[in-house]
């Protein structure tokens, strides 16, 4: 028998590893790349974006629509740069949570788990404001008297429901409606974009590059704007235990959904700026840009489908943000962090069946209280976004200061990596800023609603912070069963 031989068949015991991983309980190493990717994609809901996000870019900034969203890109490319530092090195569920705990330590990894849990569940709600706004449309289409807030309010309630059943059946599940629905809906909304730029015809570039006319502030506030269309591009990292390869699926899906993202916003911007100014017609006062275009170009029966993608688009959104929401809350259930109900998973599907339960009633009931209480839809809209779009932010920030941190403790840093963090986490943080004295100036409640969130996280942390805290933000770890020579250690029992 050979040195090897007797190495495996009688192994030196090792004692480094539990019976189970600290996230036990969810279905692991069970979706693979396109899975991931598609969560990514869903959570941003590109095609929903390129038509809302884009029209309130032009708002602020008309003749710097389109290189406000190349610059909003190029900096979403260096912050998915600084999460792929972590994602390269952990396989964890709780995403900006549980890597800025890991770098900065529990209270600012409370910090980033509250500001992230604002954005997902933020974003879920604009999602389902805005799906059912679409769906409103087509409704109203087909029969006229099918309109209004009892409408609305109707078919919120029932995306809900069917998001939440397709989160409680599996990953499996609402991974591939995420990638089928937002994959269809992106190849019909390129496929419109491409017919309607061969009907506009020869794009006269000062058109879209008004160089002459472009002014710093002007371009500042549109590209603040413009990336709220990119958050929750890392939301891969969510599924860091469910995923296959996690160390190298994770940081290509954060990469490629900046990238397919940033491309469908340029070509979305160019062909409505574009369009309208072939037109003669003020782009800024569109209602629904796409609908308006088809019309004018003599494609009316586009628009239908335009509708369909946009209203689909916000359903695979509402997917991807709620599956990232109660990964979050999972996490910080079994960090202790949380009630232990936050912990608990399906034994069958291995779905984080705590975490569900918990959340679902808050991103159904606002909303819809929002609709009932008479709010205008798109004002909604704009107040849940602007929310989620600053959680999205202050999380950004907090883990984009704790990547140089961890990589130093490690030994692994770079000076090209912290000069990338450090500059994302300065330019996030005046776009915050601009962002929101913008908002206010201009009558929106938004800031004020942050401000309370703010206040209540860290009302919330303190007091947790009273208490002896142990180490946070829990990852995957490789079980005794899978090592040669393992030896369970004894570890506190998780919640399951």
């Amino acid at each position: 028998m050979t040195a090897l031989a007797r190495a495996i068949a009688r192994p030196e015991p090792v004692h480094d590893f539990g019976a189970t991983s600290p996230l036990h309980g969810l279905e692991r190493r069970t979706v693979g790349f396109w899975d991931v990717l598609a969560q990514s994609v869903a959570a941003v809901a590109p095609v929903a974006a390129s038509t809302t996000v884009v029209l309130l870019v032009a708002g602020v900034a008309p003749s710097a629509t389109v290189i406000s969203i190349v610059i909003a890109g190029v900096l979403s490319l260096a912050v998915a740069a600084t999460v792929s530092q972590f994602a390269r090195r952990l396989a964890a569920a709780g995403s900006t949570y549980t890597y800025t705990a890991r770098g900065l330590g529990p209270g600012a990894g409370l910090a980033a788990g509250a500001a992230i849990l604002v954005g997902y569940g933020a974003i879920a709600m604009f999602a389902l404001l805005g799906g059912a706004y679409y769906v409103s449309f087509l409704l109203a289409a087909v029969w006229p008297a099918l309109a209004g807030p009892a409408v609305i309010a109707a078919v919120l309630v029932a995306e809900a429901v069917v998001v939440a059943l397709v989160l409680w059946r599996g990953i499996r599940l609402s991974s591939r409606v995420a990638l089928v629905v937002e994959g269809l809906s992106v190849a019909l909304v390129v496929v419109l974009l491409v017919v309607l730029l061969v009907q506009i015809g020869p794009i006269d570039p000062a058109v879209v590059f008004p160089v002459g006319q472009w002014s710093p502030a002007a371009i500042a506030a549109g590209s603040v704007i413009a990336l709220t269309a990119f958050v929750g591009f890392e939301s891969a990292a969510t599924l860091g235990v469910e995923a296959v390869a996690p160390l190298r699926t994770v940081p290509r899906a954060i990469t490629w959904t900046v990238v397919v993202a940033g491309g469908l916003y340029i070509v979305a911007a160019v062909t409505q700026v574009a369009g309208f100014d072939a037109l003669g017609a003020d782009f800024t006062s569109a209602v629904s840009p796409i609908n308006e275009l088809t019309a004018a170009y003599g494609l009316g029966g586009w628009g239908v489908v335009a509708d369909l993608g946009i209203a689909a688009s916000f359903v695979a959104c509402a997917i991807g943000s709620t599956t990232a929401l109660t990964r979050v809350l999972f996490a910080m259930g079994r960090d202790g962090v949380l009630p232990t109900l936050a912990g608990r998973t399906h034994r069958r599907f291995g779905t984080p069946i705590g975490a569900i339960a918990l959340s679902f009633p808050a991103i159904t009931v606002i909303p819809l209280a929002l609709v009932v209480a008479g709010v205008g839809i798109r004002d909604a809209m704009h107040l849940t976004i602007a929310v989620g779009g600053a959680g999205y932010i202050v999380a950004y920030i907090l883990v984009c200061v704790a990547a140089p941190v961890f990589l130093s403790r490690i030994g692994e840093l770079t000076w090209r990596t912290a000069a990338i963090a450090i500059v994302s986490a300065v330019v996030l943080t005046a776009a915050l800023v601009l962002f929101f004295a913008g908002d206010a100036a201009a009558g929106s409640p938004a800031l004020w609603v942050v401000l309370g969130c703010a206040a209540a996280a860290g009302a919330a942390i303190a007091l947790r912070l009273r208490r002896p805290v142990e180490a946070l933000g829990s990852y995957d770890e490789p079980t005794a069963a899978e090592v040669l020579g393992g030896v369970a250690r004894t570890r506190g029992a998780g919640a399951s």
